[in-house]
């Protein structure tokens, strides 16, 4: 059992790549914009780089990891990482960094999918989801040690040393860096952990279900007597996995017209879609604009605690996800979000006038991120990544994957037109938007808790029948 967890550890790292990526990006919107003089949709636009690189990111990560293994393309993702961050920190222009967050941004895509598939993959059904969902924990690290990292390049900024280089002084990449162009040290920071991934990778082992897929069974069991306790469980999971695949060697495209998984399809692309439309991800990249225009002295440190409350929330949900099952949480997370993003609006639209303060604001904004953390964020990973069949599970997340990031780069594009046109029209429409999701998850999505991914398989080839 220590092996499973050290190998889901390993393929976890992803995920604090994804969340540092994503998130640190929140502290350098408004730097970025007034260094290069930019349009509320040309800072759209920065936010929304890297999510163009990560939508191509995914609709190649399914293919890619289906052909040259989960491990190697973990490694090209964590080479991807590396390069954004360092070109990041020493670029020379805004176009240079929109180049780089686009490298690092398909780096994300590919590792948001590969990540789920490995853990899915080496973990025994009755851990599954508390494995997978640590991807989802190292995400929300990535979070914190972004916004931690933002907070004290921010509140460190030298002011002599920007009055040096106003007139003409010479400064060093290191002063650039963490004082006069903050968003360069920001960004490169993401350099270690991006390092960390890559060499740690080399000490785990190649996913067993995709060397059985590729007819690769005596590597397949070296790496399963780590895995599981007996040979007879071995030969088990041997057998089902081959069951599973009706004696194809790899899966088509084609295989995902089929009826019920075509529907698996079209369900896990409409929650992963939908997932971005309810706010979360507006609030993780705009969280401190949305704290200063709401009228917080210090909407850095305001960000850190989102970031606190979604980790600890996180670790809630990793000891409870496999004991409470997906679609409760579901649905009491998400009726939460419903009300804390109603609470939200209603601040924005009449605050001022029923006398409602900062604290409420504050109050219902975590409330709205624990609600968020212990449900969708929690759930999206995991269900994703064991709800397909063994043969097409690549390519299907691919499809799902690219759908989430189409709704997280729109949600990145257009959040500072939507706060420009209404702050609280932009919270009502999240809340909206929380319905259709639940809809989808009560009436078509499945119960997945404890059930090993050959069942859930079968659930979808039998559907309707």
């Amino acid at each position: 059992m220590g092996y499973v967890i050290f190998m889901a550890v390993v393929a976890a790292i992803g995920g604090i790549l994804f969340g540092y990526d994503t998130a640190v990006i929140s502290g350098t919107t408004e730097i970025v914009k007034s260094q290069f003089g930019l349009t509320d949709m040309m800072e759209g636009w920065y936010v929304g780089c890297a999510l163009i690189g990560s939508i191509f990111g995914v609709l190649i990560a399914g293919s890619l990891s289906d052909y040259l293994g989960r491990k190697l393309t973990m490694l090209i993702s964590a080479a991807l990482f590396s390069i954004s961050a360092i070109g990041c920190a020493v670029c020379g222009s805004f176009d240079g960094l929109v180049a780089y967050r686009i490298i690092g941004g398909i780096g994300i895509g590919i590792v948001s999918i590969v990540s789920p598939i490995y853990i899915s993959e080496v973990s025994p059904a009755k851990i599954r989801g508390t494995l997978v969902s640590l991807y989802q924990l190292a995400v929300t690290i990535g979070f914190l040690l972004a916004y931690l990292m933002n907070w004290i390049i921010d509140a460190n900024i030298d002011t002599s040393i920007a009055a040096t280089a106003a007139q003409g002084g010479e400064i060093t990449l290191w002063q650039k860096m963490m004082h006069t162009e903050a968003w360069r040290g920001m960004l490169g920071s993401e350099t270690v952990p991006a390092l960390l991934f890559f060499f740690i990778i080399f000490f785990i082992p190649e996913s067993p279900k995709w060397l059985i897929v590729n007819g690769k069974l005596g590597k397949a069991s070296v790496v399963m007597q780590k895995i599981y306790e007996t040979q007879e469980e071995i030969q088990e999971e041997i057998t089902v996995t081959q069951n599973s695949l009706k004696g194809e060697i790899k899966g088509k495209w084609s295989d995902l017209l089929k009826p019920g998984i075509l529907v698996a399809v079209i369900a896990g692309s409409a929650i992963a879609i939908l997932g971005q439309f309810m706010g979360v991800n507006a609030v993780l990249y705009y969280g401190p604009k949305i704290f200063s225009e709401a009228g917080f002295d210090n909407p850095m440190f305001s960000t850190v605690l989102v970031g606190v409350v979604n980790m600890v929330t996180t670790i809630l949900a990793v000891f409870i996800i496999d004991r409470v099952g997906r679609k409760q949480l579901i649905y009491w997370g998400v009726s939460g979000m419903i009300l804390c993003l109603l609470a939200i609006g209603i601040y924005f639209a009449w605050g001022s006038q029923i006398g409602l303060g900062n604290g409420f604001m504050l109050t219902f904004f975590l409330a709205y991120v624990f609600c968020c953390a212990i449900s969708i964020s929690a759930i999206v990973f995991v269900l994703l990544s064991e709800m397909y069949p063994n043969s097409v599970r690549g390519r299907a997340m691919s499809i799902a994957g690219f759908a989430l990031w189409i709704g997280t780069y729109l949600i990145g594009q257009l959040t500072p037109v939507l706060l420009g046109w209404s702050q609280a029209g932009t919270f009502f429409l999240f809340a909206v938007m929380c319905v259709p999701y639940m809809l989808i998850m009560w009436k078509v999505i499945p119960e997945t808790t404890g059930k090993t991914l050959e069942e859930i398989e079968d659930y979808w080839n039998n559907w309707k029948k």
